[in-house]
């Protein structure tokens, strides 16, 4: 078997060769998946690269919120939508699940504020009423602040003012809201230069604050002394200079309104900081009063009515206000015979005492000086006295002046306040001496008056009769003579019937005694009426009045 194998010639055999089967080629049907996963990709990293952020914002309720319709907007630009709405865990509110476009990654700080756009009226101003139509949507507010934020408490209400707003926030206290409101006007010489944008009651709640808000570049115009007052409705006050009226527009009529104003030459001041604090005065008149460092109470005592007198009424040194009346009051003693009526005053030492002696406030250096100072004026006659400051409103003053011939008095310094002295009026005086007049009247023992004319006449009659016959015996009379005594028989019996009890002259003498005694009980009463109606001399006795 060997050598035949060893016969064959290796080279003439065939040559053996791999041959590879040939392969699956990729068939183009298969393009079309691919190229849509690739897109698909490409779509799901772009979607996850452009996704915005999401955030949750909660409010009291869903009214008028849609997942997946409703929108948040700013500018009117919509930069996201509402994903869901469910409740909050406490439910107390529901939250609210938002995405926004990427780009509104940077305006989620910390003081950025959401709220939903509805229908409002507030400040007498109407907002929202697109809504009637196309629905609600979240309103936004971008904030300053630098610190981010993903978890938002939604506004109950919109803004008045946003942050893109210039101009600064002002608080105001005032010891109740009035009629004030958020969106209420603010005004400056009655040009509307900001609003009223949150009010609410302090916490000791003795008073209420306002946040205003005060437009560019009339912000600059709140300098540290400016004054504000509440110019809601029509202010009409009687005082003793009399009727005043004033109003700052229709728009403060209706909704209220703040304004203030700057004291002369205050302009050039530096305008005031953001969020200072100013006292919200009840009238212009309240705001604009001279603020005065030093005052010095008193307390001055009168026994007339104090009809007319009121809080805040002047005290005046001839005409210039040197104070203001702080209290009114009343005293009755223990036998309850007397009674007298407290007023406690404030008096401004530095305006009385450039008044009198043209120095300022300087001249008093401590209490022992100010105090004989006060009692050297005492006693060259410096009184308080009540004076009608208007016969038309009624209204009383307290006037500060000199009487050189007053009665001695000092200020009683160891009361608390002390006690000024005064001295009575001159519609006082007057019923004075109208109520001696009377009493002197009264007094007249007039009834005996009568009795004794009566019996002297009856004396003087029998003297006549007695005279008669002594004529009458006389027969060698010349008839002259007789004559003339007929005659003055017959004058004594006329005397005799005029002065009886019950002859007319007798009964007029009575009648006119009457009525001068009606008349010193009217000219009592008038004075006394005149006292607590001196307005009564120019309109006239009131039905009401007594």
């Amino acid at each position: 078997m060997t050598n035949q194998t060893s016969d064959i010639n290796m080279e003439h055999l065939p040559e053996a060769r791999v041959e590879r089967k040939p392969g699956r080629r990729l068939q183009v049907v298969w393009l079309i998946p691919i190229l849509a996963a690739l897109i698909g990709g490409w779509l799901v990293v772009k979607g996850i690269l452009e996704k915005g952020p999401t955030i949750t914002i909660t409010f009291k309720n869903a009214e008028a919120l849609e997942a997946g319709k409703t929108k948040i907007t700013y500018k009117n630009v919509d930069v996201g939508e509402v994903k869901s709405i469910k409740l909050s865990p406490d439910r107390e509110g529901i939250v609210v699940t938002a995405e926004l476009v990427r780009e509104a990654a940077s305006y989620l700080v910390a003081d950025t504020r959401f709220w939903v756009v509805r229908p409002r009226i507030a400040g007498g101003q109407v907002s929202g009423l697109g809504t009637l139509f196309s629905g609600a949507y979240i309103g936004m507010d971008i904030g300053k602040s630098a610190a981010e934020q993903r978890d938002f408490v939604g506004l109950e209400v919109a803004p008045i003012v946003t942050a893109d707003v210039p101009g600064r926030h002002f608080l105001l206290h005032a010891e109740t809201l009035g009629s004030l409101q958020i969106g209420s006007p603010v005004y400056f010489r009655q040009e509307a230069v900001g609003t009223v944008v949150a009010h609410e009651l302090n916490k000791d709640g003795r008073g209420v604050t306002f946040n205003v808000f005060i437009n560019a570049p009339y912000d600059r115009y709140v300098t540290s002394d400016a004054r504000f007052w509440n110019s809601s409705g029509i202010d009409v006050s009687l005082d003793a200079g009399g009727i005043k009226v004033d109003t700052q527009s229709i728009a403060a009529i209706l909704v209220g309104g703040i304004a203030f104003e700057t004291l002369q030459g205050s302009t050039n001041q530096a305008p005031a900081s953001e969020n200072q604090e100013f006292f919200l005065a009840n009238t212009r008149a309240e705001a604009m009063k001279r603020q005065d460092v030093m005052s010095r109470p008193f307390v001055l005592h009168f026994t007339k009515s104090l009809r007319g007198l009121s809080v805040g009424a002047p005290v005046e040194f001839r005409g210039i206000l040197v104070g203001e009346v702080k209290s009114l009051n009343v005293e009755i003693d223990d036998s309850f015979t007397t009674i007298r009526f407290p007023v406690s005053v404030d008096i401004y030492p530095a305006r009385l005492l450039n008044l009198v002696k043209g120095e300022g406030p300087t001249m008093v250096k401590d209490e022992a000086s100010a105090r004989t100072r006060w009692n050297g004026m005492v006693a060259k006659g410096l009184r308080g006295q009540l004076q009608a400051g208007n016969l038309l409103t009624g209204q009383l003053y307290i006037a500060v002046d000199f009487f050189p011939d007053a009665p001695a008095a000092h200020i009683d310094w160891a009361n608390t306040p002390p006690v000024f002295p005064t001295i009575s009026s001159g519609f006082e005086e007057l019923e004075g001496t109208l109520s001696s007049i009377v009493k002197k009247i009264d007094s007249m023992p007039l009834n005996d008056i009568a009795a004794d004319v009566r019996h002297n006449l009856k004396a003087l009659n029998r003297t006549l009769d007695s005279a008669d016959r002594f004529i009458r015996g006389m027969d060698q009379v010349s008839p002259t003579a007789k004559s003339a005594l007929d005659e003055a028989r017959k004058t004594l019996k006329l005397a005799e019937r005029t002065l009886s009890s019950d002859s007319p002259v007798q009964y007029e003498l009575q009648e006119t005694l009457r009525e001068l005694g009606k008349m010193a009980q009217s000219l009592r009463l008038l004075t006394d009426y005149l006292e607590r109606h001196p307005e009564s001399v120019i309109r006239g006795k009131k039905d009401g009045n007594r």
